[in-house]
């Protein structure tokens, strides 16, 4: 596989079952030129926190070091879901791939999260894709 991501579904499967790939694969698509920046305060100096996949805002603002902790997903429809990114990357993967659509109940059946959650999933990345605030 190169580095560009994987090409086919079960591709997808194996390359987004690691978190830490993920991770890393979420912070290259939000801040593609590897400059990533703090969303309170703007500032670059930012620090990683391994062990729970954070990110630290070392900046300095009025004298005072940030330290907003933040993830990758903030900012986008992954933010407030605790569903993790190895289910959105698949499901993202699945509705892109789908020329005729994919349903909530296949969704659902695939991922193994409940109908409700795969409609919730379904609707948000169908309105990312539509307003063209989605990378992929």
């Amino acid at each position: 596989m190169n580095d560009e991501g994987p090409k086919t579904l079960i591709e997808a499967v194996r390359f987004f079952s690691n978190p830490q790939i993920c991770h890393e694969y979420m912070i290259r698509l939000k801040w593609p030129d590897g400059r990533i920046v703090c969303p309170k305060c703007g500032g670059d100096k930012i620090g990683r926190i391994a062990s729970r996949q954070l990110l630290r805002c070392n900046s300095k603002v009025n004298d005072k070091r940030c330290g907003k902790q933040f993830s990758a997903k903030v900012g986008t429809i992954f933010e407030d879901s605790p569903l993790p990114l190895s289910k959105w990357f698949v499901a993202v993967w699945m509705i892109a791939d789908c020329k005729n659509g994919i349903s909530s109940l296949e969704l659902h059946r695939a991922l193994g999260v409940t109908q409700r959650t795969a409609w919730f999933m379904l609707h948000r990345i169908r309105v990312a894709m539509r307003t063209k605030t989605f990378p992929f």
